[in-house]
């Protein structure tokens, strides 16, 4: 598949321009601007934008987040702990892709869609933990 590299980088320069980032909260879930990146990064989708899961909020600019899908992962056990499934929307399942964790900065998100409820998140941080070294 063919990606879009300059279409992304005019759409990544408004972002940079925004006056000022919304404000969150950890365990909120948003449509985030991702982007088109290199390789098995997670890229965007339409207009570059993917759920994402805000773990860590470290202050009003900048937060770890994890990206989600809706596609089934059908890996091995062993590939099995690096995703997290759960709904935040009535029988819609989406999956946090543990592995691609990442420092975003808050001007990329651009809409507030729902929050991970808090057993839900504190079973994927356990499981986050357990990737650490």
């Amino acid at each position: 598949m063919k990606k879009d590299f300059d279409k992304w980088n005019e759409k990544k320069k408004k972002v940079h321009a925004l006056a000022r980032a919304p404000f969150f909260h950890e365990r909120e879930i948003w449509f985030c601007y991702f982007g088109a990146n290199v390789g098995f990064e997670q890229d965007g989708g339409q207009d570059f934008l993917r759920p994402v899961l805000v773990i860590r909020k470290f202050n009003h600019n900048i937060f770890w987040g994890i990206p989600l899908t809706k596609a089934k992962k059908h890996a091995s056990k062993k590939a099995e702990r690096y995703y997290y499934s759960f709904s935040f929307v009535e029988s819609v399942v989406s999956v946090a892709i543990l592995s691609q964790i990442r420092l975003i900065d808050a001007k990329r998100l651009s809409r507030h869609i729902g929050s991970m409820k808090e057993k839900e998140f504190s079973e994927l941080m356990k499981k986050l933990k357990a990737l650490l070294p």
